[in-house]
C-alpha cells in the first residue's frame, strides 16, 4: 500500500474511492509521567513519550490503512496526522487520507 502526502500519485491516473482514517487513544503510564516531569527540571527530549507517539502513530496507519484495503485501494494519497488531548493524561492520535484505486 503506497502512501504518499501529496494528493497525487505522479505518473499515475487514480480513482478517489473515500476518505479513510484511523485512531487510537492512548495514555500515559504513571511510572513515565513521574520519570517526564522530573525531565522537564533538567531539559531535553522526554524518550519515553516520543515512543509512545510513535507507536501510536503506527497504530492510526495500520488502521487507516486496514480501512483502505477494506475498499479495495492500492494507495493512500493526500495522508495527515493530527493529535489531540481527550483529558489529564489522555490523547487522540488519527491519521487519515483518500483511498485511491491506480487506474
Amino acid at each position: 500500500m503506497q502512501l504518499l502526502n501529496i494528493d497525487y500519485i505522479p505518473g499515475k491516473e487514480v480513482e478517489a474511492l473515500g476518505m479513510v482514517k484511523g485512531s487510537v487513544v492512548f495514555c500515559k503510564n504513571f511510572g513515565k509521567d513521574f520519570m517526564a516531569a522530573v525531565k522537564t527540571l533538567v531539559g531535553g527530549e522526554i524518550a519515553d513519550y516520543t515512543e509512545l507517539l510513535n507507536d501510536a502513530r503506527a497504530i492510526a496507519v495500520k488502521r487507516m490503512v486496514d480501512e483502505a484495503q477494506g475498499l479495495g485501494a492500492d494507495a493512500v494519497i493526500n495522508v495527515r496526522y493530527a493529535s489531540s488531548s481527550l483529558m489529564q493524561g489522555a490523547a487522540e492520535c488519527i491519521a487519515y487520507g483518500t483511498a485511491v484505486k491506480i487506474l
